[in-house]
């Protein structure tokens, strides 16, 4: 039998500084801050009578250049590569830095006056640019609205400003109140609760907890007049539209999500593990969705085809498929037996104990990781994660790794499924390529390219927990077809200048100023 603190312990291993942020790795290797911009169009200037009316309403604002990279600095793969050519970003901006909710409408009724784009911006750990002011404008840092509100101990309901980093939430409602929030990212220790929000983040025991969209029970968002509104409130309602769920995920192009209140759970006092080998990685699909459909929701299900279980477990042969679940002990036996029945039928028992160690040990080596690699600097790798179909799953795989494959350059494009529920799954690519110097960007695009091709093709969703940003703009439309006039006429509603975060979910970068 294993401990949850077995199951969870990866997350605590001291990988981050608790509460701060993490900046990625390439920025030691840089020396020199240019002000040419790498993704910036036409970026709005700030006037200096602006950053004087700033200043009077808030914390602080960041108008050096070097500083404003630093602040706006994330870890998409396409800043990367457009910073280590000697172009940061987005360097043309002022950030302000603000504590209070009075302050984000403050900050928010100016901007909205002087038709400026504004961008907000927290832990940056986000991998599609979606916090890129690629307009410029304000830059509106939360990470000092950091503050636990109160706890509904009878209804396990907690509320959070949006700065507070993951680690250091998690650390307090376990400490304090005896709960968990169960939402464990691989970005745990450097993201935001507002930012789980804002881009419909999921962690790694979503089977068991579900994704942040499950856990929302309400949220304080201000828009972009600077008013400030409450949604939420209630565990199911029938009032029109869920106007809840219309924020979750909106990327901060509706809102700026300043508060929110969590479900909670008691923390498990039990966990099992068990672990299977398939021949196929079709296989081990089919072994997760009899274990989903016949009841069983363990709290992770990841199957690993063999590139990655070879890096991951050390058995490239195998697809290996790690079953783990926490929780009262009558119901996590229940799913290891259905779990154990499922998988017998199609697979081999593995050392459940050593599995569950490694993945413990090596989850993040996969994705971007070089691991089993000699990059040169013309290296690039990056993750996507799509949902789709049971039915349509072992199609998706195939046809997304074969044209990865098929693009000079490519290295290797491997799969897990990360996250399943009863009608289809999560599978989170890794594309890995080497090129020259000066075709990163080229190769990046194809890639990203031909896998979207596929996924449109089979009408599933683009992203599952990663979110649209930039990375995924020019494939929206074709992907929410008809539907995407919608989403446009939405955010006209909301933001009628488009100067909340402009240019993401595939929406127009264009700032339409009052006449």
């Amino acid at each position: 039998m294993l401990s949850k603190d077995a199951i969870r312990r990866g997350y605590n291993r001291g990988k981050y500084v608790v509460g701060a942020h993490t900046p990625p790795a390439f920025v030691a290797r840089l020396t020199e801050t240019s002000s040419t911009s790498g993704l910036q169009r036409d970026p709005v200037a700030v006037s200096e009578d602006i950053i004087a009316k700033l200043r009077a309403v808030s914390d602080e604002v960041i108008t050096e250049t070097s500083a404003v990279v630093a602040w706006t600095r994330d870890w998409w793969a396409a800043s990367m590569v457009t910073e280590t050519a000697g172009k940061p970003a987005t360097p043309n901006a002022v950030v302000v830095r603000v504590s209070t909710v009075e302050q984000v409408q403050s900050v928010m009724r100016i901007a909205n006056g002087a038709a400026i784009p504004l961008t907000v911006s927290a832990g940056r750990s986000n991998v599609t640019g979606a916090a890129l002011p690629v307009r410029g404008g304000i830059v509106l840092d939360l990470c000092d609205m950091n503050k636990m509100i109160g706890f509904d101990k009878e209804s396990q309901i907690v509320e959070v400003e949006a700065g507070m980093f993951g680690d250091v939430f998690e650390q307090m409602i376990q400490s304090d109140y005896g709960m968990t929030m169960g939402h464990w990212p691989s970005s745990f220790g450097i993201s935001t609760v507002g930012g789980w929000v804002a881009c419909r983040g999921a962690g790694q025991l979503s089977t068991r907890y579900g994704k942040i969209e499950d856990m929302v029970f309400g949220l304080d968002v201000v828009l972009a007049d600077g008013s400030l509104v409450t949604l939420g409130g209630y565990a199911r309602a029938a009032l029109g539209p869920d106007l809840l769920q219309l924020f979750i995920g909106s990327e901060g192009t509706l809102g700026i999500v300043v508060r929110a209140r969590f479900k909670l759970h008691r923390l498990p006092d039990y966990g099992r593990a068990i672990a299977y080998g398939f021949t196929s990685f079709a296989d081990g699909l089919e072994a997760c969705r009899q274990i989903m459909q016949r009841g069983a929701n363990p709290a992770a299900l990841r199957l690993y085809d063999g590139l990655e279980s070879g890096v991951q477990f050390g058995l490239p042969e195998s697809n290996v498929l790690l079953i783990a679940d926490e929780g009262a002990p009558e119901m996590v036996d229940a799913v290891i037996a259905i779990s154990q029945k499922a998988c017998e039928e199609l697979g081999e028992k593995l050392d459940d104990a050593a599995i569950l160690e490694r993945w413990l040990d090596t989850r993040y080596l996969t994705g971007k990781s070089a691991e089993g690699f000699k990059p040169s600097p013309g290296f690039v790798a990056d993750t996507l994660e799509m949902t789709g179909r049971w039915r349509d799953l072992p199609a998706i795989y195939d046809e997304v790794v074969a044209a990865l494959k098929a693009i000079p350059g490519t290295l290797a494009g491997s799969a897990h499924q990360s996250h399943a529920y009863v009608d289809g799954a999560c599978l989170y690519f890794s594309l890995r390529g080497e090129v020259a110097v000066d075709k990163r960007a080229e190769w990046y695009r194809q890639a990203w390219d031909a896998a979207n091709a596929v996924l449109i093709k089979f009408n599933s969703s683009l992203s599952h927990h990663h979110g649209i940003g930039l990375l995924r703009a020019p494939y929206m439309a074709d992907a929410l077809g008809s539907a995407f006039p919608v989403l446009k006429t939405v955010k006209r509603a909301f933001d009628p200048q488009n100067i909340l975060n402009p240019g993401k979910l595939g929406l127009s970068d264009n700032v339409v100023a009052r006449p």
